[in-house]
C-alpha cells in the first residue's frame, strides 16, 4: 500500500526544530541562493549535504542488491500514464521509471539535489532557474536525455498534462535552451518555490510521445531514465518493474543505497481484506497497518509465529495533513458554515476512536498539526493577525478568535453536541418536522456519502464503513438519514474528479514546505476545474492571499506565519470532519526485508519504501 500521512499531535521535534533553527539563524541574514551553479537548492538557506557528499544520510550504501519485493495496491489500473487526467494509472510508473532533474531529500523540509541535472543555478530573487544536464544521463533505450526532451516534457505537462502541473506552469514566462546541456526557465511573478518545482517535473522521452496524443490513456510502457523499466503488465491485476542493469545513474552518490531490488511487483486486490489475507499467506511482502487496535490483536497468524514476518514502527516528524469526511460546498446544503459545524458536532470522535481503535489515535486538530506550522490555540497574533485582518468580514467564525473541535463523549450519543447541532441547523433554516430535518420549503436535508470499495491510502473500506455507520446513527437524532454509495475504484475516481458527490472520504498529504500545491488543494480554480484536490469546493480570497504570502515570504518566520494563517482559514472553514492520526507508521514485513537504522525526517514517506529497503539472502 502506498503512503501519505499519519501523524501525532505532539511537542515540536526535529522537523519543527529545523524550521525554528532556520528562523533564528537565517531570518537576519540575506537569503542564501546559489549565485553560481550548485549541486543542490533549499527553500531557505543552504542544502544540508555539501557538494561531493557520499550518500543520503538515510540510505545504506552497503545494502546488498537483488531479490524481489511484492507490494499490494487496492483496486486496479487501466493506464501506464500517471501524468494525465484520463485513466487510472498503475502505481509505480512515475516513481520507478521516470526521473526528474532534481531529487528531493526526505530528511530536510525542502531540499533538492541534482539527479538528471548536474547543477542548478538561480538568482537571489529566484525570478529564473537554470539547469545543466549530466552528460551521462540516458533513457533506458540508451538514447541521451536532451534539453529538447526536458523542454518538450515541461511544455506538454504544463498544457495537456494532469491539472496538478498546470498551476505552476501558468507562472512560467518562458523556457529556452541556453547551451548544449542547459536550459533556463523564467517566471512571471515572485515565488521562491517555483525554481524548485521546476526541478521536480518528470522528464519524458519526446520521441515516444511527440507523434501521438499524449493526453489519452494508454498501456504502452513509457521509456524513462529511471533505475527500473516496466517488465510485465497484467492489466488491472499486476505490474512488475525490473531493475535496469545499464541504469545510467547507478553510481551517483545520490543513488548509493537506493534501488536495491532486482524486481518490484505490485499486485492489485479488490479490497483491503483481500490484500491482508494475501500478506498473511506470504504472497505480499509488506503490510502497512493503519489500525493500532489491529496491530495489537490481529498479528498471530502462522508466518508471524514462525518469525518469517516481523513488525517495525517508523516514527515521523511531518504535519498531519487532513483526513476525514469532506463536505462538498457546491451542494447548497453544505454552503452554510453553520450546517458544516452541525455536521462536525454530530461526529463523536471520542466514541468512534475508542470503539474502532481502542482510543489510541489523536485527533487531527488542524491541517498542519504535529509541526511548528500548525495554528496555535487562541486568537491570532502578530504577523498572522496582520495577514488575516483585511479579510475579517469574510472569514468564518473562529479564524481570528481561535477554533477548537468538539471534545466528544465516551457515550454513543454526545447529547450536548447534538443540542448545539440542532441550534445551528435552526439558525440556518432547518427544523425537524415529523422526525425529518427540513427547510421552510419542506425540502428534506438529504445527501449521499460516497465511498471507495477499495479503501484509501490510510483507511480500509471496512473501517470507513464502520465510521460512517456510527456517524449515521448519530445523524438520525437530527432527523437526517444519508444514503451511502460504495463504488469501485474507477467509478469513484471518475465521480470525485468531477466533484459529483455530497460527502466523501478525504485525505491530503501536507509537508514541512507547503507551496504551490496548496492552490491545487484549496484554490478557487478547483471549484470548476475537474481533477483538482479542492473537493470541498472552497473559494476563499483569504486562503488565496495566505498562499500568496507563503510563496513570496523572504524569511522562515514570514513563511511560518503565512502557513499558520492559512491553517486557521482552512480549519475554521469547517470543510472536513477530521478523524485521528498516528505518530508512527506500522509496517509488518518479511523478516528478510530491512531498512536503515537512521530513518529520515519525513519517516515512512514516498522515497523511503521501497527505495532504501533491501533483501537479505536466504540463509
Amino acid at each position: 500500500m502506498r503512503i501519505f500521512e499519519n501523524l501525532n499531535n505532539c511537542a515540536i521535534r526535529r522537523g519543527a526544530a529545523v524550521l525554528l533553527i532556520a528562523a533564528a539563524g537565517v531570518a537576519a541574514m540575506p537569503l542564501a541562493s546559489p549565485a553560481s551553479p550548485a549541486h543542490g537548492i533549499a527553500i531557505y538557506g543552504e542544502p544540508a549535504l555539501p557538494e561531493g557528499f557520499e550518500h543520503l544520510p538515510y540510505a545504506n550504501p552497503d545494502a546488498p542488491k537483488g531479490g524481489t519485493i511484492r507490494l499490494a495496491e487496492p483496486g486496479g489500473f487501466d493506464s501506464l500514464k500517471p501524468w494525465i487526467l484520463k485513466g487510472n494509472a498503475a502505481w509505480g510508473v512515475g516513481v520507478h521509471v521516470a526521473e526528474t532533474l532534481m531529487y528531493r531529500s526526505i530528511d530536510e523540509p525542502f531540499t533538492l539535489y541534482g539527479l538528471l541535472a548536474e547543477t542548478v543555478e538561480t538568482d537571489p530573487a529566484r525570478s529564473w532557474v537554470e539547469f545543466t544536464l549530466r552528460p551521462e544521463a540516458r533513457f533506458s533505450d540508451g538514447s541521451p536525455v536532451t534539453v529538447e526532451d526536458v523542454i518538450w516534457s515541461y511544455e506538454t505537462l504544463g498544457t495537456v498534462g494532469h491539472p496538478r502541473y498546470l498551476g505552476a506552469w501558468s507562472k512560467v514566462e518562458g523556457i529556452e535552451q541556453t547551451g548544449e546541456r542547459s536550459l533556463r526557465i523564467t517566471f512571471t511573478e515572485p515565488d521562491r518555490e517555483l525554481a524548485m518545482l521546476m526541478g521536480l517535473r518528470p522528464v519524458l522521452k519526446k520521441a515516444q510521445w511527440a507523434d501521438g496524443n499524449f493526453g489519452d490513456s494508454s498501456l504502452e510502457p513509457p521509456i524513462g531514465s529511471g533505475a527500473y523499466v516496466v517488465d510485465r503488465v497484467d492489466p488491472g491485476r499486476a505490474i512488475t518493474f525490473r531493475r535496469n542493469p545499464d541504469y545510467w545513474g547507478k553510481d551517483l552518490p545520490l543513488n548509493r543505497g537506493l534501488n536495491n531490488f532486482d524486481e518490484i511487483r505490485y499486485d492489485y486486490f479488490g479490497d483491503a481484506n483481500a490484500m491482508f489475507e494475501a500478506f498473511k499467506a506470504g504472497e505480499v511482502n509488506i503490510w502497512r497497518e493503519l489500525s493500532a487496535q489491529k496491530w495489537d490483536s490481529e498479528y498471530d497468524f502462522p508466518l508471524m509465529a514462525e518469525g518469517k514476518i516481523v513488525k517495525s514502527e517508523i516514527p515521523n516528524e511531518r504535519p498531519s495533513g487532513i483526513m476525514g469526511l469532506v463536505m462538498n460546498t457546491r451542494n447548497p446544503i453544505f454552503a452554510d458554515w453553520r450546517v458544516r459545524q452541525a455536521m462536525i458536532e454530530a461526529f463523536n470522535f471520542q466514541f468512534i476512536n475508542a470503539t474502532l481503535n481502542g482510543g489510541k489515535d489523536s485527533r487531527i486538530t488542524s491541517y498542519f498539526a504535529n509541526s511548528s506550522l500548525a495554528m496555535q490555540p487562541g486568537a491570532a497574533e502578530g504577523r498572522e493577525r496582520e495577514l488575516l485582518e483585511p479579510f475579517a468580514r469574510s472569514l468564518p467564525p473562529g479564524a481570528l478568535e481561535g477554533y477548537v473541535l468538539p471534545e466528544g463523549s465516551d457515550q454513543p450519543l454526545d447529547r450536548r453536541a447534538l443540542r448545539r447541532a440542532i441550534a445551528l441547523l435552526e439558525e440556518a433554516g432547518w427544523t425537524v418536522q415529523g422526525g425529518v430535518l427540513t427547510n421552510d420549503a419542506g425540502r428534506p436535508f438529504s445527501f449521499e456519502i460516497l465511498l471507495n470499495q477499495s479503501g484509501s491510502a490510510m483507511r480500509a473500506a471496512s473501517e470507513m464503513q464502520q465510521i460512517v455507520d456510527i456517524y449515521i446513527e448519530a445523524l438520525r437524532n437530527l432527523g437526517i438519514t444519508p444514503r451511502v454509495t460504495m463504488l469501485d475504484a474507477a467509478q469513484y475516481v471518475q465521480r470525485t474528479n468531477n466533484y459529483d458527490f455530497d460527502m466523501t472520504w478525504y485525505e491530503r498529504a501536507l509537508s514541512l514546505s507547503p507551496g504551490n500545491e496548496q492552490r491545487l488543494y484549496w484554490g478557487k480554480d478547483g471549484v470548476t476545474l475537474p481533477g483538482s484536490r479542492n473537493w470541498m469546493g472552497m473559494n476563499s480570497p483569504a486562503a488565496e492571499a495566505m498562499i500568496d504570502a507563503m510563496l513570496s515570504a523572504d524569511t522562515p518566520e514570514a513563511f511560518a506565519a503565512a502557513v499558520r494563517a492559512l491553517d486557521r482559514v482552512l480549519t475554521a472553514g469547517r470543510y472536513v470532519i477530521p478523524v485521528g492520526y498516528s505518530p508512527i507508521s506500522r509496517l509488518a514485513h518479511s523478516g528478510r526485508l530491512h531498512y536503515p537504522e537512521r530513518t529520515p525526517l519525513y519517516g515512512d514517506w514516498p522515497g523511503f519504501l521501497p527505495e532504501v529497503w533491501w533483501q537479505e539472502a536466504e540463509k
